[in-house]
């Protein structure tokens, strides 16, 4: 095997001049034949198929197993040995959303007419359907439809919702406006995990779907939600004793509000581009 690492390269992206196999200004690897092989094609394909990256792996099992600890890592500029947060969340995102079985973050059309405020939007779409010509059933198909294209957008809509309390709860942790949204992707990645992903095979295989009605799954909700942010609020931000205990519950009310303000958000834009 030929030994490339002491070779002096220009950089494609940048115009740098670097010895080895990246640039040391951009990171832009420098493209061998081996890169361009069949072999280097079934291994790209493989990952992108079953996502078998370590570091998606490593990532999302600490999200599991240390809530908060990744948040925490990136905050303090130590982020080579994990994948983007970020990246994990558009990752279970993309398989979310193929298989959605669990509703978490795409509300169908009964379960926007059965929420807190499914009175106003009965009116609201009582008025649509007189617009379009449409019977309730018909308009219920053609909502589902588009709602389920627009919340794979709008989903980090509820990220950013749900991390404005953080900034008035840890107001005194030196924490910059990134740092909270940062740690409120990890607490959807989480989510879309356990909550969604999760929780859809379980329904899916065992027969126990028909059970998860919207009290049984706003419950499953708080207390895996609870478990996260009471670990992930020591770890993060620092928290403990009583602090800790409270917060926590603040901030489980305020997620809650938070998708309550997404879903809704989600419907009057379903209704506008219909």
């Amino acid at each position: 095997m030929v030994d490339h690492s002491s070779e002096t390269h220009t950089c494609k992206s940048c115009g740098n001049h670097f010895i080895g196999n990246y640039c040391n200004q951009c990171g832009e690897k420098v493209l061998r034949a081996a890169d361009r092989s069949f072999k280097a094609f079934l291994s790209n394909l493989l990952i992108a198929i079953t996502f078998a990256d370590s570091k998606v792996i490593q990532t999302l099992w600490l999200v599991l197993k240390k809530p908060g600890f990744v948040s925490y890592e990136f905050s303090n500029g130590r982020r080579v040995n994990y994948i983007k947060p970020i990246s994990l969340f558009f990752v279970l995102n993309l398989i979310y959303f193929l298989f959605p079985v669990i509703q978490l973050f795409n509300a169908s059309f009964n379960t926007q007419l059965i929420s807190p405020l499914g009175g106003l939007y009965k009116a609201v779409v009582a008025h649509k359907m007189v617009d379009l010509h449409m019977d309730i059933t018909s308009f219920g198909l053609v909502y589902n439809l588009k709602t389920t294209s627009l919340a794979k957008l709008m989903v980090m809509v509820f990220v950013v919702i749900s991390s404005l309390p953080l900034n008035l709860l840890y107001l005194r942790k030196n924490r910059y406006f990134t740092d909270h949204v940062g740690y409120a992707v990890e607490l959807a990645c989480f989510n879309l995990f356990v909550n969604a992903i999760l929780l859809s095979v379980v329904a899916a295989f065992t027969g126990l779907g028909k059970y998860l009605d919207e009290v049984v799954l706003t419950g499953i909700f708080i207390a895996t939600n609870l478990y996260f942010v009471v670990r992930s609020s020591h770890q993060f931000y620092g928290e403990k004793s009583w602090r800790l205990v409270t917060k926590s519950i603040v901030m489980i009310v305020f997620l809650k509000v938070s998708l309550e303000i997404y879903r809704s958000i989600l419907f009057f834009v379903t209704i506008v581009s219909l």
